[in-house]
């Protein structure tokens, strides 16, 4: 049955603006947490054990989808928990403009993916992509005093490697067409535990537990604020064609770094400016020419 009131576009589109919007500042309530005595791991494990509060919500009537595709399901736990783990510690270690621009790099490694395990072509867009956006990567990673463009800290490795992992966990979304949205956004979720409860236990130090006041905090972040941008974005992408949605949530980037000129002292070099306006560019050409996904074929 098609929706028929005229009003669900103008709803998604403004749904999806209100997810990125607050994706582009939800550093900031994050970074709040730190003073608290928590750092970024457990950051990461409490906010997102705050979402654990939907999952019988998302899950009803839907745990046998648990059981189809498990290998996928697996690998979109892995590659989704790095990407939201990383990403989270990159803005919470590093400059946000930086590390978000470095994070949207992954239309390049999607292109990469696809080709190799899609078996998608590349287009002559596809080389377009790869050329801006390894070129704005350059320019964004230039180091003067070592004369090439590398890494200049974590937080640096953190946007990439996270962007590489957005990528692969899309690429595995697309394969697990025959699981509920619903089903993989609990997967994402379990995911990002997953990954942060691996990284306090493989950490030299010992596991100091922090504070019931800063778990409390922490809790009603991620119930609140990444509750809110999860079923922001379920509701756009379900109204609106995919290259629309990817388009709008660019908006991100724009909200991050207006965010952070006002509420930090980082100030990106003109040099990474440009750099990122060759990333964006790459993006918005990544998401308007991609391929048409084909239909899924479930079993009954």
């Amino acid at each position: 049955m098609q929706l028929k009131t005229t009003h669900t576009p103008v709803l998604a589109v403004l749904s999806l603006l209100l997810a990125s919007t607050l994706w582009g500042v939800y550093w900031y309530p994050l970074r709040q947490l730190i003073g608290l005595g928590l750092d970024g791991p457990w950051i990461v494990l409490l906010v997102y054990s705050g979402t654990l509060l939907y999952v019988p919500f998302l899950l009803h009537r839907r745990w046998q989808e648990l059981n189809r595709s498990p290998g996928l399901l697996i690998s979109i736990a892995l590659a989704s928990g790095i990407c939201n783990t990383l990403f989270i510690l990159g803005v919470l270690e590093g400059n946000v403009v930086r590390v978000t621009l470095l994070f949207f790099l992954s239309p390049v490694w999607a292109t990469l993916l696809a080709y190799f395990f899609l078996k998608e072509e590349l287009t002559l867009y596809s080389y377009g992509v790869l050329i801006l956006a390894l070129a704005g990567a350059m320019l964004i990673l230039w180091r003067p005093e070592a004369g090439i463009p590398w890494p200049a800290s974590h937080a640096d490795w953190y946007g990439l490697i996270s962007g590489i992992g957005f990528a692969f966990s899309n690429v595995c979304i697309n394969k697990a067409d025959c699981v509920a949205p619903q089903v993989k956004t609990a997967v994402v979720w379990f995911g990002a535990i997953a990954v942060t409860i691996l990284i306090l236990l493989l950490r030299p130090q010992p596991i100091s537990m922090p504070s019931a006041d800063a778990v409390q905090h922490a809790l009603l972040v991620g119930i609140i604020g990444m509750g809110v941008m999860t079923f922001a974005v379920t509701y756009g992408i379900s109204h609106l064609p995919v290259h629309r949605s990817a388009v709008i949530m660019l908006f991100e980037v724009v909200v991050a770094s207006i965010s952070s000129l006002l509420l930090t002292n980082e100030r990106p070099r003109e040099i990474e400016w440009l750099g990122g306006i060759l990333v964006i560019i790459a993006a918005y050409i990544a998401i308007v020419h991609q391929p048409a996904h084909k239909p899924p074929v479930c079993d009954a």
